[in-house]
């Protein structure tokens, strides 16, 4: 039977400049390469899920202007099974710095939009997949998604998260990101798996019942180009990997492997996971 995954979450229109550094107040710095794409935690995920299993759904909420359909479009072209509402607003964007340093830079205008419970989407596909991964969405949105076997999400999902009085097979924190922490209480029931990654450090993970573990940073296959949208290609691929009945470590290790794939391609689709493939 294939392994079916998806997404809960928002999408941003991006604008990317490769640049050779950051520049300093009040200078001028020149792209070397600029280049747009679908991007934001929800639309990385759907695709990369999309990659490793050949299909995978998306429940977004886009703006009713020209990057909100973009976004859609675009998402569309990556095979993603796109399912968006539309809202009487503009889309949120970001732009984004990606340096020689393989560092990338994000500034983001407009708030975020995420599912609502009410909004006319066809909520009964989250129950026809194996695992989904939450980035955003109200709490209503949120429980519709607890009817998937398996539901990851992140921290920045936690207004609606808290509210919503869901269990989480497991939370994906940082270490090192202020927007993506997680504590103890923010959530009740307490997830049965929280994760913290700390970068090329790898990271560690705690269960609800008391074990604890961490895991190493897999090696590149290539050399590394830029960070873009390698958190949330671990993500979903952790994601994917608890879908498919893998222990924490044996999913931990699969996502750390398409993680570092990621980091060896341009933007956020530069490097193609369907060479890795399904988790096994």
């Amino acid at each position: 039977m294939t392994l079916r995954a998806g997404v809960l979450g928002h999408v941003e229109w991006a604008e990317f400049a490769v640049v050779d550094r950051m520049p300093p107040a009040g200078a001028i710095v020149h792209a070397r390469e600029h280049f747009t794409d679908a991007g934001g935690g929800g639309a990385v995920a759907a695709v990369q899920m999309r990659r490793l299993l050949g299909r995978s759904a998306f429940l977004t909420v886009v703006g009713s202007d020209e990057p909100g359909a973009r976004a859609v479009a675009r998402l569309r072209d990556l095979g993603v099974e796109v399912h968006a509402a539309v809202r009487p607003r503009e889309q949120r964007r970001a732009f984004t710095h990606l340096d020689a340093a393989h560092e990338r830079t994000i500034t983001v205008m407009g708030d975020r939009l995420v599912p609502h419970g009410d909004d006319p989407l066809p909520w009964d596909v989250l129950g026809e997949l194996d695992a989904v991964y939450v980035t955003g969405g109200d709490a209503a949105a949120i429980r519709a998604a607890r009817a998937a076997k398996v539901v990851v999400a992140t921290p920045r999902a936690l207004p609606g998260l808290a509210d919503a009085h869901i269990e989480l097979e497991a939370i994906v924190a940082s270490a090192n990101d202020p927007g993506e922490r997680v504590a103890h209480g923010d959530l009740d029931p307490p997830p049965r798996l929280v994760v913290r990654t700390r970068g090329g450090e790898g990271g560690e993970w705690q269960a609800h019942e008391g074990r604890t573990g961490m895991w190493r940073a897999r090696s590149m296959p290539a050399a590394p180009v830029d960070a873009y949208g390698c958190g949330d290609t671990f993500a979903a691929a952790l994601t994917v990997a608890l879908g498919a009945g893998l222990d924490v470590d044996e999913a931990l290790e699969y996502a750390a492997g398409c993680g570092a794939l990621c980091l060896t391609g341009r933007g956020p689709y530069g490097a193609d996971l369907s060479e890795i493939g399904p988790p096994s």
